[in-house]
Parts: structure tokens; C-alpha cells; sequence
């Protein structure tokens, strides 16, 4: 390894299989085979084991990027005006992103590396601190009961995601 950055053209290919895997993933699940993320991709297979040698490579890229998305609104939902529609908005975006990909979702526990969870953690509590100290969520709460709601508002978002944010709300 020369230790230089990659080509554009390589960069582009690995955002481009990144794209059609998530893409993939989302519609026929951890099942799709690698040939059809790459013919999606409108790349090689050659060129898409280069990038990620495994199928479970390729998923833990695509959690880890959409984790990564998911930070970036945190952070930028820390400069909301509100902090308690901002924390509930950041929920909704979490619920939303794993109802839409369920596979990924569940495959969270597995591919996605501790840092990010540690990070996700953080995110969520400094959203939640926001949120409490302006007196829109139960003092009560700690980032990771938060975490640990999100699974059962994942399971059913219709019917649980509104209790589990009813349930997060400071009383009146």
C-alpha cells in the first residue's frame, strides 16, 4: 500500500456501491447477492470485492454510514432553537431510518463498530441534556433508557413510537 488517497474514480465507485447496497439492502434485505448490488452499482464484481471483501464488510459501510449521517443531524439539531423538538425530531429521524431498513437496523448490533454506538450514545445525550434542561423531557431519563427504547418503537413505530415519546415527555 502506497498509503495515498484513492483515485476519484475509485472514490466514486465506493460511494456508488455504497449507494446501491444500501439501496438493496433496504428493499430485499442482507440476502441480495453481491452480483446484483454490483450490476446496481454499474460497476464490476471484481470492483466491488476490492472495495469490501465480504458481505458483511459491505453492510457494516453501509450502517456505519448511516450512522454517520445520523450524527451529523444530531449535531447540527444541538443548534436548534428548540431542544425538545429537536431531541423528538432526532428520535423520529432514528425510527424512521430503521423502519425503512429494517435489515440494516437489525443488523446494527453486528456491524456497527463500538465508537460509533459510543457515539451515537453521546449524540443522544446531548441532545436529551438539551431537551431536559429546557424542561421538554422527564429529568428522570438517561441516554441510555433512550437507546434502550429504541428497539421496541423500531418493532411497531406506529403504535409505540408515540407511547414511547409520550413516556419521554416532562409532565405539564
Amino acid at each position: 500500500m502506497t498509503g495515498r488517497a484513492p483515485r476519484a474514480d475509485a472514490r466514486r465507485n465506493r460511494v456508488r456501491v455504497l449507494e446501491a447496497a444500501e439501496a438493496a439492502l433496504a428493499v430485499e434485505g442482507v440476502g441480495v447477492p453481491m452480483e446484483d448490488i454490483a450490476q446496481r452499482a454499474g460497476v464490476g464484481v471484481g470492483t466491488l470485492y476490492r472495495h469490501f471483501p465480504t458481505k458483511e464488510a459491505l453492510v457494516a459501510a453501509v450502517v456505519a454510514h448511516r450512522m454517520a449521517l445520523l450524527l451529523r443531524d444530531a449535531d447540527e439539531l444541538l443548534a436548534a432553537a428548540d431542544p425538545g423538538a429537536a431531541f423528538f425530531g432526532f428520535i423520529d429521524r432514528v425510527v424512521a431510518m430503521g423502519t425503512a431498513k429494517r435489515d440494516l437496523a437489525q443488523a446494527l448490533d453486528v456491524a456497527v463498530a463500538d465508537q460509533v454506538k459510543r457515539d451515537l450514545l453521546r449524540a443522544v445525550g446531548d441532545l436529551l441534556a438539551r431537551a431536559q434542561a429546557a424542561g421538554a423531557v422527564r429529568p428522570d431519563v438517561e441516554a441510555a433508557d433512550v437507546m434502550a427504547l429504541m428497539p421496541a418503537a423500531l418493532s411497531a413505530p406506529d403504535r409505540l413510537l408515540p407511547v414511547v415519546r409520550d413516556g419521554l415527555r416532562a409532565a405539564p
